[in-house]
């Protein structure tokens, strides 16, 4: 995915809320914290499953089965025991609407 997918009207999450959603075959997770809008993909570097239902706190998710905590602005990790970051996506907010963008790709 090299280009811009628009993803949700910004209205359509509160603060706190959270969507995950398919983006060429992709999981995304997409949070509003505080106004400001996060994707990262919607997987565990520690083991593989899903991250998006776990608890936000401070900027960060703490994976739901085992603890480990990623910052949602950059994927980094935070706490272990997963020692790999999660990939991060960029975001943009145009008329309403919320895009993003795997800088992975180009």
């Amino acid at each position: 995915m090299s280009d811009w997918v628009d993803v949700i009207a910004e209205t359509a999450l509160a603060d706190g809320e959270h969507i995950v959603v398919d983006v060429d075959r992709v999981d995304v997770a997409v949070f509003n914290v505080g106004g400001e809008f996060c994707a990262i993909e919607d997987v565990c570097s520690h083991d593989g499953g899903e991250i998006a239902s776990g608890a936000v706190e401070d900027g960060s998710i703490v994976c739901p089965r085992h603890g480990a905590r990623f910052c949602l602005k950059t994927g980094k990790v935070m706490a272990p025991p997963a020692y790999e970051d999660i990939p991060c996506f960029l975001i943009k907010i145009e008329e309403g609407r919320v895009y993003v963008k795997d800088n992975r790709w180009g």
